[in-house]
């Protein structure tokens, strides 16, 4: 008898049934019910779109519908890769989410770490208001602003140079030489507020007894940073990553587009711009879906590799 009580009990533990499930969402009805606005937006922009994936497989006509097309297999793609320029929307698309992937990565993580060293509450909210705000605003301000600051004769870093006896007539968005680093800049002094606010919540979760017992054996605060906070903070850093390697072929529209001008358009052509050029301008719909559907592939592909060698090297990972 005691053995068929604990054969239960553990074939109860190891195998939940659907009332069990239902007895938990009863009891949590309010966390589900909160979720739900989170459930519908993806379901509603993310899921339901997937749909006209088949575009990427079929010749769009408006007489035929989504899904009434004739089947064309992967004509699109090829005639993407046929492209002559297709290596160099690829190439533009690659410097670029290089330079928001791998050498943005740092900066919001020391600001992070300015703001934990900041004693004092009010200044550190206020310095933190302060670097937020320009996430919320839009890239047609920032450009806008960028535009203003870089005009040539009149903008900010021109009067700069020319009373230093520079010349100020140079016009740095017509330049390429200028265009990649006023691309960082910009997604640097827009994001990085933002981006620093995950890093904060991470190292104010390291319990302060490591610090005590670190600062007792003689460790400066450099020492502290260096192995304790870094560390505490690894996986966090390891996790955003993973999550960001997905984008690694979209390098953004709104930002790269406002850029563009005929001075830097061999740069500024990326693989976003393309798709809204031939598929909204030019009426190419299949062919600018097949373009996003290997984007997304790739990416997918990408972060599940990541993610497997995170696993194995960090024991950290997403799933």
């Amino acid at each position: 008898m005691q053995q068929s009580i604990v054969a239960y009990d553990i074939e109860k533990y190891f195998n939940p049934t659907k009332p069990k499930i239902i007895q938990q969402i009863k009891q949590h009805k309010v966390f589900y019910f909160m979720l739900m606005p989170c459930i519908l937006f993806f379901f509603i922009f993310s899921y339901i779109p997937m749909s006209g994936m088949v575009l990427a497989f079929k010749e769009y006509g408006f007489n035929t519908g989504l899904f009434g097309g004739e089947f064309v297999g992967l004509k699109y793609f090829k005639q993407f890769f046929e492209d002559p320029r297709s290596m160099l929307y690829i190439k533009n698309t690659l410097i670029i989410s290089s330079l928001k992937l791998f050498v943005y990565l740092p900066f919001p993580i020391m600001l992070a770490l300015m703001f934990n060293e900041i004693k004092s509450p009010k200044l550190r909210s206020t310095f933190q208001s302060i670097s937020y705000l320009p996430y919320f605003l839009s890239w047609v301000v920032v450009v806008g602003l960028a535009e203003r600051v870089l005009a040539p004769n009149t903008g900010l870093l021109n009067q700069a140079i020319t009373s230093m006896g520079g010349d100020g007539s140079t016009f740095f968005l017509m330049e390429e030489d200028t265009f990649f680093p006023i691309v960082f800049l910009s997604y640097l002094w827009k994001n990085i507020g933002w981006d620093s606010i995950i890093y904060f919540s991470a190292i104010v979760a390291i319990s302060p007894s490591l610090y005590e017992a670190a600062s007792i054996d003689g460790a400066n605060r450099l020492r502290q940073i260096a192995n304790i906070t870094i560390p505490g903070i690894s996986s966090t850093i390891i996790i955003l990553f993973i999550l960001s390697i997905g984008s690694i072929l979209s390098a953004g529209f709104d930002q790269i587009y406002l850029l563009q001008t005929p001075g830097n358009a061999n740069l500024a052509e990326t693989i976003d711009t393309y798709i809204v050029r031939t598929g909204l301008l030019g009426g190419q719909f299949g062919y600018a879906t097949a373009i996003g559907l290997m984007q997304g592939a790739i990416g997918l592909v990408l972060t599940v590799i990541v993610n497997k060698i995170s696993s194995k090297k960090f024991g950290t990972s997403l799933w």
